[in-house]
C-alpha cells in the first residue's frame, strides 16, 4: 500500500489509497465491481492529502473498542 503523509486528527480514521494491484485484489476476492462498492467523494477533506482519482479504492481503518480494528472500503467518485 501507498503510504502517504496522513491526516492526523482522533475522530478522522486513517485512510489509505489502495494501489492499482491491491485494487485489483481486493475486487477479485469479493468478485465485484467498483461501482458495487460503497462510495467516498473525490471531494473528502479525509482524502485530499492522498492525489486521489475516480476509480481509486481507500481503505479506511477504524478502531473499535469491541472490535478492536475495522476495515472498510470505498470507491472514489466525483459526485
Amino acid at each position: 500500500m501507498s503510504r502517504k503523509p496522513r491526516l492526523v486528527h482522533e475522530i478522522i480514521p486513517e485512510h489509505i489509497k489502495l494501489s492499482d494491484k491491491e485494487a485489483k485484489a481486493l475486487l477479485k476476492k469479493y468478485n465485484i465491481t467498483i461501482k458495487e462498492m460503497p462510495k467516498i467523494l473525490i471531494s473528502d477533506p479525509a482524502i485530499a492529502h492522498l492525489s486521489v482519482k475516480e476509480g481509486d479504492i481507500i481503505k479506511i481503518e477504524r478502531k473499535s473498542r469491541t472490535a478492536g480494528e475495522v476495515v472498510y472500503y470505498r470507491g472514489v467518485v466525483k459526485e
